[in-house]
């Protein structure tokens, strides 16, 4: 038989294949008028999707690096910052601004549990010299989303600024950058935006950009001055990924051909199927304020959770994920983000059910797919 494989991961995801062709054109030059109508024709699509008015700027890296691109950018070494750990990427946040030296204040969550913006007034009120808070739209290794609307409301009474990662959920879930008060926003390439990885997105208010000109911290590549200035000049200050910038452009377009409120519904649509089926079949969400960019299962009691992921990813070639420390083998985790559709639930739910039946575990062959079938059926177009 031949084995299809399908990319069920919360990134990389799946591509157009009008968006993979477009690696296979010519490669041209950066600094030509031809490649900067290309670029600024992609930052504008950016700026759609960021839905701001300040300048979107493009990096070559994973989405990490526009992480560090915030922290570099925006502190000196002392700052005091409130770091919002819910998961392996809330963690990082700390992480990077310790490298740095900063004054960490981490704010250390259950996974799957939510953070209020009450709860953050308080922190702030607690800590009046804080200079950035560092939260998560859509932590990955919980499949969980945060108020991000409620604390932008709380942070923008304060001196502080909000710095979100918004690289797994932006373009998934609604997150307005300059109507929810958000001073900077980072994203990547491989998520909803639709292309491989490669490129990081990073965006600032005007009042982050006062904090841009006070930092001290050390920056080459990543400093925002540069980057600002080259934007100007319709280009970018090293030699951008052409080929990946290109395929932006394609995805964006086909992004802004659909609508964002349509995107965010088609997501809302994908994340409904695929919870009604797994509690259909007796399993649990991880989160209690799950999103639809992915969802985290509870590895029902009695299945090994190591050989559940390896049997859907190695005998079925339907590759989710697993997951991560401290939920290794506790969880596993089912994308319905970014070039997905119904019937690629439908596949995974399939791939699912065979695996857990070869586990032996209890439940109703074809009642999870049956209830993302009712959902789907509801709301196809």
């Amino acid at each position: 038989m031949i084995k299809k494989y399908y990319l069920l991961s919360p990134g990389p995801t799946p591509v157009p294949e009008s968006v993979l062709s477009a690696a296979a054109e010519p490669i041209i030059h950066h600094r030509t008028p031809e490649f900067s109508s290309i670029f600024m024709e992609t930052v504008e699509g950016l700026k759609y999707v960021h839905q701001t008015k300040e300048d979107v700027f493009v990096l070559t890296s994973s989405g990490t690096g526009a992480m560090e691109a915030a922290v570099v950018n925006l502190l000196c070494p002392g700052d005091k910052v409130i770091t919002l750990n819910g998961g392996k990427f809330g963690e990082r946040w700390g992480q990077i601004c310790r490298v740095y030296g900063a004054d960490v204040k981490e704010i250390i969550l259950d996974w799957g549990e939510p953070f209020t913006k009450e709860q953050l007034a308080d922190e702030l009120k607690a800590n009046p010299d804080t200079k950035a808070v560092f939260a998560t739209l859509s932590e990955t290794s919980s499949g969980t989303v945060y108020d991000i609307q409620g604390y932008g409301e709380v942070v923008a009474k304060t001196d502080a600024l909000l710095v979100v990662d918004g690289i797994s959920g932006l373009g998934a879930t609604p997150c307005p950058m300059d109507e929810w008060n958000v001073d900077v926003m980072v994203s990547g390439s491989q998520k909803s935006f639709m292309i491989p990885p490669g490129l990081a997105y990073i965006a600032f208010s005007p009042k982050a950009w006062k904090c841009v000109e006070r930092s001290t911290l050390p920056k080459f590549y990543f400093d925002a001055k540069k980057y600002k200035k080259n934007l100007e000049k319709r280009t970018t200050p090293y030699t951008p990924a052409i080929t990946l910038i290109i395929q932006q452009k394609k995805a964006l377009d086909i992004i802004k051909t659909m609508g964002l409120e349509k995107l965010f519904e088609h997501h809302r649509i994908l994340g409904d199927a695929t919870r009604a089926a797994v509690k259909a079949i007796g399993l649990e969400l991880l989160s209690k304020q799950p999103g639809n960019i992915l969802t985290a299962i509870k590895v029902p009691e009695g299945v090994d959770g190591i050989k559940l992921v390896k049997t859907m990813q190695g005998k079925y070639k339907a590759y989710i994920a697993g997951g991560q420390e401290p939920y290794k083998g506790k969880i596993f985790r089912i994308a319905h983000l970014g070039y997905m559709g119904g019937f690629d639930i439908i596949i995974a739910l399939t791939a699912l059910e065979m695996t857990l039946s070869e586990l032996d575990y209890d439940f109703e062959t074809g009642k999870a797919i049956k209830a993302a079938e009712e959902i789907l059926k509801e709301n196809w177009e």
